[in-house]
């Protein structure tokens, strides 16, 4: 149905996509912020009335607990299994695919391309249980690694640590994959998108293009702590929104720049679908978003590795990452023509 242009869903749709649409609304805003700008106002509003004792407890709570995310967080098993997260697959639908069987007497770092926009399969397959990880990889621990900021509010950071998730940060993921007390068993996973904010203003659809030339932090870090390396691609995931380009010293760009230096973000500038429209919104369009999981690449630990060591492996990262792409591009992607670029 279409209104001066505008094109509208129509009023009778099965619920099951009524609850998938409201399912990545509820990610969308967490994504965009809501839920800590929330958690902040509660925390401020509750202080001038008589449940102030509740802030001031919070308070106490909050100091008391800053570290756990960046010492293996505090996973709530149940809050994986929400029927919102299989809603939330089925919007698009996500599906994790397994290429070989992981050994869980060994630790993984999922090196996880590309960022994308919102991260979507990212969280559903490694924050969740609705893409089966559990029965894919049996003996396996996923931590999702998202930014530090996500930690910082009353409510984003209870949330994400539910779900397993934990701090971007070389403590916390050594925590995580030398096996200190709450990840004292074997089969951790550090599952991080290598790309990080910048990547996503290049998450054009069609393209894939990888910010991975200077990222050799989380190669230190796997041959620092003998954790095996596990090239990811996820195809689909810059094709949910539409982006636009945005020129080389142009204003936008200056923004984005200084966004991604101070804030730690990025500002792509985005153009998806609207809860009830199909032109405009935040809402992402309904694509396909297949994530395959990559062969191992085995390392040995080395307390203090060198420049070339590091560099050797970074090398082999990419090759084995390329490799998984050209492999299965024929299969997830209509252009077979597509290539990875890597900056």
């Amino acid at each position: 149905m279409k209104i001066f242009g505008i094109e509208f869903a129509p009023l009778y749709l099965p619920l099951k996509r009524r609850l998938q649409t409201l399912a990545v609304l509820f990610y969308v805003l967490l994504f965009l912020q809501a839920f800590s700008i929330i958690g902040f106002f509660l925390f401020i509003y509750l202080l001038f009335t008589k449940f102030y004792w509740l802030s001031l407890l919070y308070a106490i709570w909050y100091y008391i607990d800053f570290n756990r995310p960046y010492s293996g967080g505090r996973k709530v098993s149940w809050s994986k299994t929400w029927s919102i997260w299989k809603y939330f697959r089925d919007y698009f639908p996500i599906k994790l695919v397994k290429t070989v069987n992981l050994d869980p007497n060994e630790n993984y770092i999922f090196a996880i391309s590309p960022h994308g926009i919102m991260c979507f399969s990212a969280m559903i397959n490694f924050a969740t249980d609705a893409t089966e990880f559990p029965n894919l990889f049996p003996g396996l621990e996923p931590h999702l690694i998202t930014l530090n900021g996500q930690f910082y509010s009353p409510l984003m950071r209870e949330f994400f640590m539910m779900c397993g998730a934990c701090a971007c940060e070389e403590k916390s993921l050594k925590y995580i994959l030398t096996n200190k007390d709450r990840c004292k068993k074997k089969g951790q996973v550090c599952a991080l998108l290598i790309g990080g904010a910048r990547e996503s203003n290049e998450a054009y659809p069609g393209t894939y293009r990888l910010i991975l030339n200077k990222r050799k932090g989380f190669i230190r870090i796997a041959l620092e702590t003998g954790a095996q390396l596990v090239p990811v691609i996820s195809f689909g995931e810059n094709d949910v929104y539409n982006t636009v380009e945005v020129k080389n010293g142009s204003y936008i760009q200056t923004i984005q720049n200084f966004a991604k230096k101070y804030l730690n973000i990025g500002l792509p500038i985005i153009r998806g679908r609207g809860i009830f429209n199909y032109n405009f919104g935040i809402m992402p369009y309904r694509v396909p978003i297949n994530t395959i999981v990559g062969k191992p690449i085995p390392v040995t630990k080395i307390s203090n590795p060198t420049e070339e060591e590091v560099s050797k492996l970074h090398q082999q990262y990419k090759h084995e990452l390329i490799k998984l792409f050209e492999e299965n591009k024929s299969i997830y992607l209509k252009n077979k023509d597509a290539k990875l670029e890597i900056f």
